[in-house]
């Protein structure tokens, strides 16, 4: 679990990343969980966008994929998610105590 502070060191660093991937109309489905995974141990951080066909709540999508994929849901601002989850073999972010 993130306190306060290390989401807001993680939102710092976010700020400047672009969604490297996108969720439509077909929702949340393994394939997707399934990309995020390995993205995530390369990145650690990553952003998700909700593309404007997709009718869901964009905090009901972020909270599924931060479950399906083990990941913390660092912020959900309009249609983006950010989702953290610590490398085991690329660790480059240091969070604060």
């Amino acid at each position: 679990m993130l306190t306060g502070k290390q989401k807001r060191h993680l939102r710092s660093l976010a700020h400047h990343l672009t969604p490297i991937f996108q969720v439509g109309k077909g929702g949340v489905n393994d394939n997707l969980i399934r990309h995020i995974e390995e993205a995530i141990e390369v990145r650690e951080l990553i952003k998700v966008s909700v593309l404007t066909n997709n009718d869901d709540d964009p905090r009901e999508i972020g909270a599924e994929l931060a479950g399906k994929s083990g990941c913390e849901l660092v912020q959900v601002i309009g249609k983006t998610i950010v989702l953290y989850k610590e490398s085991v073999d690329h660790k480059e972010i240091v969070l604060p105590r």
